[in-house]
């Protein structure tokens, strides 16, 4: 199930006191779509699921400090995440620099602070526009749309016809598209 907004909270603080499985919930909660993030940023599987990992070393090292504002993790791993990918671009950039056979090929050495604002705030929308969904719709959109479940697994997990998963899914993912299309058209 998608986190309540109240279980990152009540995650984050008991994560930040030590609680290693608090973490793993949270890790289990966000990786999917920090792992997007990075891969959206750098093009590679490889780099993506490397920093996706260091996204949550760094979280996991500043949560004690953490002092959560808004409802959800997801838009601070989402911050950390487009730093640790940033990084990520200069290294290769200078990598690339040095190998005599990278002529002609470019890679961003800045990561545009707009972009990176309107993706923090495009996170939050969806985040609160998931945490409004019910209860059901909820299930539905963690189980496809996080964890790629197929319609017939989510239905069979969640006792609900194939139609139903498939129906749900589709309101669910139009309502997302006209929070994302607010924020894009603010």
């Amino acid at each position: 199930m998608m986190p309540e907004r109240s279980d990152d909270q009540e995650w984050a603080a008991r994560a930040a006191a030590g609680d290693q499985q608090a973490f793993r919930a949270i890790y289990r909660a966000h990786i999917r779509p920090v792992y997007w993030i990075a891969y959206g940023v750098l093009g590679s599987a490889a780099d993506a699921e490397d920093i996706a990992q260091e996204t949550f070393v760094v979280a996991w090292r500043k949560l004690p400090g953490l002092q959560l504002a808004g409802t959800s993790l997801l838009p601070w791993l989402a911050t950390i995440c487009r730093f640790q990918a940033a990084n990520r671009l200069r290294l290769l950039q200078r990598d690339r620099a040095h190998t005599a056979d990278a002529v002609g090929e470019t890679v961003a050495d800045v990561v545009n602070v707009e972009d990176q604002v309107i993706s923090a705030e495009l996170a939050e929308r969806i985040a609160e526009e998931v945490g409004s969904l019910s209860e059901l719709d909820r299930a539905v959109f963690r189980l496809c749309a996080v964890e790629g479940y197929a319609y017939r697994a989510a239905a069979d997990e969640l006792g609900v016809s194939h139609a139903a998963v498939r129906n749900r899914l589709s309101r669910v993912r139009t309502h997302l598209r006209g929070a994302v299309k607010e924020v894009r058209d603010a």
